[in-house]
């Protein structure tokens, strides 16, 4: 599994094959002001949810892409609205294969609306399961007791989890998270985009160690193999 950071909560992952990208949000975010979103290989989209910070990018690259957009049903409509034909609707613990690889839509504790103040339907995460990895990645979330439902039927490699505290779960959170999804590998997302949800990386990196758990904070930009 290969896998690319594009800032906040958008990541490429390039697995079985398929490249998938999650929550497109590149060009609003100055941090990301070096990646070129028509650079961006996609075969699927998956959105966790319908704020600007997780869609803002979400157009351009599913009609320059041609990918297939995942995400809740009032998302898909409005995506459909502005042009995006190749699409899957989903709903909370439905699964949808993306030619080998499982996606899960699971619960997540946020809200939701679209930029132009369009309902955007109830958040989620999704858990993707394959013959290679299997991975969780959370969206926007505070820690929920539903995170235990999780390895009851996939065994992770790899979780996803915001950290940056304001609007989501901060490091303490996230520890317990990563407790209850029995997943000591953790990605660390939705931190240091804008001055709310700004943190010291290397307590939060300590605070995961502290707890027998590893916490990745990747460069915008960079790719790494797991």
């Amino acid at each position: 599994m290969e896998i690319t950071y594009y800032g906040h909560s958008c990541f490429g992952i390039l697995l079985e094959g398929k490249h998938l990208l999650f929550d497109p949000f590149v060009t609003p975010n100055d941090l990301a002001k070096d990646i070129d979103i028509m650079s961006i290989k996609a075969d699927y989209i998956l959105i966790s949810h319908g704020h600007e910070d997780h869609v803002a990018d979400a157009v351009a690259i599913a009609k320059n892409t041609g990918a297939r957009v995942i995400s809740n049903f009032e998302i898909i409509n409005w995506l459909t609205v502005q042009g995006i034909k190749n699409v899957h609707p989903m709903n909370h613990g439905g699964n949808v294969n993306l030619e080998g690889i499982n996606a899960k839509y699971v619960n997540a504790v946020h809200s939701s609306i679209l930029p132009d103040g369009t309902y955007g339907g109830n958040p989620g995460g999704f858990v993707l399961t394959s013959n290679d990895k299997n991975f969780y990645y959370a969206g926007d979330t505070a820690l929920t007791m539903d995170m235990k439902l999780i390895p009851m039927s996939a065994k992770l490699d790899l979780s996803f989890l915001p950290i940056g505290d304001t609007f989501t779960m901060g490091v303490n959170d996230a520890v317990l998270a990563a407790d209850f999804t029995e997943c000591k590998k953790v990605i660390g997302m939705h931190y240091d985009t804008f001055p709310p949800i700004s943190i010291d990386r290397e307590k939060a990196i300590n605070t995961f160690k502290a707890s027998g758990k590893e916490l990745i904070l990747m460069n915008i930009g960079e790719t790494k193999e797991f």
